[in-house]
């Protein structure tokens, strides 16, 4: 248990040297290989040898605590690799984001990654909701203000567009 955290932490940290370095694919790799050196680790997640006459390696607090931590942070950067990647995945992108969120709903870097996924998916109501909560922890963010306006630009063009297409229908 403690080798296959240890591995996946070195993953991590190679692949936070090849992100600053700008190598977004290399980036993705690593990460992916972090989280498959902790996959089948988690015990809130149940495992299928279970049900085999398996058994999971027991777990401690403080290793339930890092295998969590290293499992949000692949999340959270292969978000912010995505977003350096084209084409860009906002589907990804938004799934590993709420990957980080289940855990740490209070995460503003993937709140607004979130946030900036909807709204590429044109889900305006989510990505208005995701970057008002992120905007509220980072009141200064100039990208999650760009994002904000953006969206709600687009959710005010939207009910303009509602407004006189209900107003030619019960003019």
């Amino acid at each position: 248990m403690e080798l296959r955290l240890q591995q996946a932490q070195r993953f991590k940290e190679e692949g936070n040297r090849c992100y600053k370095e700008g190598r977004f694919r290399d980036a993705v790799s690593r990460y992916h290989w972090a989280l498959l050196q902790v996959k089948g680790l988690d015990p809130s997640v149940p495992c299928p040898l279970q049900e085999l006459g398996g058994e999971r390696p027991h777990v401690t607090l403080e290793q339930e605590r890092a295998l969590h931590s290293t499992q949000s942070d692949c999340y959270n950067n292969l978000a912010a690799c995505l977003l350096h990647m084209e084409p860009v995945n906002y589907e990804r992108v938004k799934d590993y984001s709420l990957k980080v969120l289940e855990r740490q709903p209070e995460n503003t870097k993937a709140l607004y990654r979130a946030g900036v996924a909807f709204y590429h998916l044109r889900d305006y109501d989510k990505a208005r909701r995701y970057l008002l909560e992120a905007i509220g922890k980072q009141p200064k963010d100039a990208n999650v203000k760009r994002y904000l306006q953006l969206t709600e630009s687009q959710l005010s063009s939207y009910h303009q567009k509602e407004k006189q297409l209900y107003m030619g229908m019960f003019g």
